[in-house]
């Protein structure tokens, strides 16, 4: 079965790398292992990464001529760091450099995950880091007047605790939540219990009672406040909101709304046709249907627009079958050859789709997932570290620091942009969507059985009525006239996740649930608008950018996932196979689908 290190995207071990990579990459490494044994949670570790960039960036340029730092000796925020400029350290460039880099690193990490669900095993990872270094893990002057490398390292880490003591993320108290800042409308969903009978409003975000005790809460819905990288005001709307200011950047308007008065009719309510798709696509995950596509990028990507309006939206999803309407690359750029097709079940695709970015526990979550792209990139042999692809190759070192520094930014925007996004319009899931729309019954025909126009629509051969004589009927018949799905059986159909598997069948609606793993089912958040979709496009332009170049070196990045090895939720998949992608947009525009078959998203969160 896969660990929590299968998303390195390296054949190369991690320990037979130590003291070939720089010690940027190394504390980087070292930051992603403490996010996969901390809990889930997008925001915090966007701000991790970028904080923990940052902070080695400036220890880098505090030594550069020509670089100018982020946060020292600069104002950021409402924060004010003082640097009156380093003396001669007495040593290399480099290796003060690498000291400061390490000091700076260190002391961050050890305050940031001093409280961490995964501390027993994060912070003894940091002292052997710093000890394997060479750097003496007592030292903790801040005085670099002496020009001391180590004590300009802990001074930047120092500086950069204070500074988030101020960014508007609630570090001192409770970053991960605001009770004050937010209340859900609707009360906690069972997901162990059939239906959703007690949602109040189906355009509203609903927690989850994974533990029935327990509902999960809204992880920060106060992040659109906090201190950007480059987003700027004019960028920014304000809102009130029951005396709460809500900061919206890139505002993408409302989610469409459930039309409940069956002025719109079945699918031409874009509501219903959204979470209608989801339920649709949960009926492709299993591979025994033997649905075959090819997955290369003979086929698959190479979108040249996105759609920008609901009819563009509608011609751009495939439906009834998956997937989008994409092109594919006639030949790989850089070999000048034709890619060659790779053949899979459709239901091996969709599972292995969903699992590889679903980023829940035990990940590096979604703005992580991309910084192992982006040293797999990095390690990719012939590859050339030109800044935008220009100029003379860097040194491993300024690589490194450079390219953390603009992903790290990215990320940590993308959070702030998104979660104020979806603290203010906060939009339904699809398991309350579906659940709830089948409690109300079917919009589709009036003359039948468990009429609503807030109903599920009723569609041929994957949303149907149970009638008389239904296998899923009932012995007393108490099923007949409720909601069936042809999709995914869920989690009570797996006996043990490493032989068995779900497959897909005809459900009560009552019962869906997503194709994720069963105890997170769906992130403890409103979905408009997707992080994963957000995370990943911005990074893609990153990479694009700093690369110089909108494909992965030599024309094609891969990811392998072994015939019955690779997924946790369940078995399989059924053959071996590789997610392929050209460019690392495509890479963006499968993390995007991903979220459809893992039936956490609909195409409403996705696009904008």
């Amino acid at each position: 079965m896969k660990t929590v290190f299968t998303y390195l995207f390296t054949i190369i071990s991690l320990t037979s790398l130590i003291g070939q990579q720089s010690v940027a990459r190394q504390w980087n490494e070292a930051l992603l292992d403490a996010i996969r044994v901390d809990v889930s949670r997008p925001t915090v570790h966007a701000r991790n990464l970028f904080h923990v960039s940052m902070a080695m960036y400036d220890a880098w340029a505090a030594y550069d001529a020509q670089a100018d730092p982020v946060l020292l000796g600069n104002q950021l925020g409402d924060y004010t760091c003082n640097f009156d400029g380093i003396l001669d350290p007495g040593t290399s460039v480099k290796e003060a450099q690498e000291e400061a880099i390490s000091y700076a690193a260190y002391r961050l990490l050890k305050h940031r995950f001093k409280n961490s669900p995964g501390a027993a095993i994060a912070l003894p990872s940091f002292d052997s880091l710093m000890l394997e270094l060479g750097y003496d893990t007592s030292f903790t002057s801040v005085d670099y007047a002496d020009g001391s490398p180590a004590a300009l390292g802990n001074y930047i880490a120092l500086s950069c605790m204070e500074f988030g003591l101020v960014d508007y993320s609630d570090e001192e108290t409770n970053y991960n939540f605001s009770d004050e800042f937010y209340a859900p409308v609707n009360p906690p969903l069972i997901p162990s219990l059939p239906g959703n009978p007690d949602i109040v409003d189906l355009n509203h975000w609903q927690p989850l009672a994974v533990d029935p005790t327990s509902p999960r809460r809204f992880l920060g819905p106060h992040w659109g406040e906090v201190t950007p990288f480059s987003l700027t005001e004019s960028d920014r709307e304000i809102f009130d909101v029951n005396g709460n200011e809500y900061y919206i950047y890139h505002n993408p308007g409302a989610p469409p709304r459930i039309d409940t008065t069956g002025e719109k009719k079945e699918l031409d309510d874009y509501y219903k046709w959204n979470f209608a798709l989801n339920a649709i696509w949960s009926g492709h995950l299993d591979p025994t249907q033997q649905i075959m596509i090819d997955i290369s990028p003979a086929s698959v990507g190479n979108l040249s627009s996105l759609p920008q309006n609901e009819e563009e939206m509608r011609a751009f999803y495939n439906f009834l079958d998956g997937g989008v309407t994409d092109t594919g690359y006639a030949v790989n750029p850089a070999t000048g050859q034709p890619y060659e097709p790779q053949i899979v079940p459709l239901g091996d695709f969709g599972r292995v789709l969903a699992e590889f970015w679903a980023d829940g526990p035990n990940s590096e979550t979604p703005p992580g997932h991309w910084f192992t792209i982006l040293n797999y990139v990095s390690d990719y042999p012939g590859f050339e570290k030109k800044f935008e692809g220009l100029g003379e190759v860097l040194d491993d070192l300024e690589w490194d620091v450079k390219s953390y520094l603009i992903m790290g930014g990215a990320m940590h925007d993308v959070a702030i942009a998104v979660w104020g996004i979806k603290s203010y319009y906060d939009f339904v899931r699809p398991i309350s969507a579906i659940r709830g729309m089948a409690e109300l019954g079917q919009c589709s025909d009036s003359t039948k059985m468990s009429y609503h126009p807030g109903g599920l629509p009723l569609i041929e051969g994957h949303i149907e009525l149970i009638e008389e004589g239904d296998s899923l009927a009932g012995d007393q018949g108490e099923n007949i006239g409720k909601i069936k799905l042809y999709a995914w059986r869920g989690p009570d159909f797996i006996d043990d996740p490493a032989t068995s598997t779900a497959g897909v069948g005809w459900i009560l609606a009552a019962n869906w649930w997503p194709y994720q793993r069963p105890s997170f089912i769906t992130p403890p958040f409103a979905g408009y608008v997707s992080g994963h979709s957000c995370f990943s496009r911005a990074a893609a332009e990153v990479m694009t950018l700093v690369t110089g170049d909108e494909y992965f070196p030599g024309g094609m990045g891969v990811f392998d996932a072994p015939k019955n090895e690779y997924l946790v939720f369940e078995d399989g998949p059924s053959v071996d196979m590789e997610l392929q992608w050209a460019k690392y947009r495509d890479a963006s525009d499968q993390a995007s689908l991903s979220r459809l078959w893992g039936g956490i998203h609909p195409p409403i969160d996705d696009v904008p």
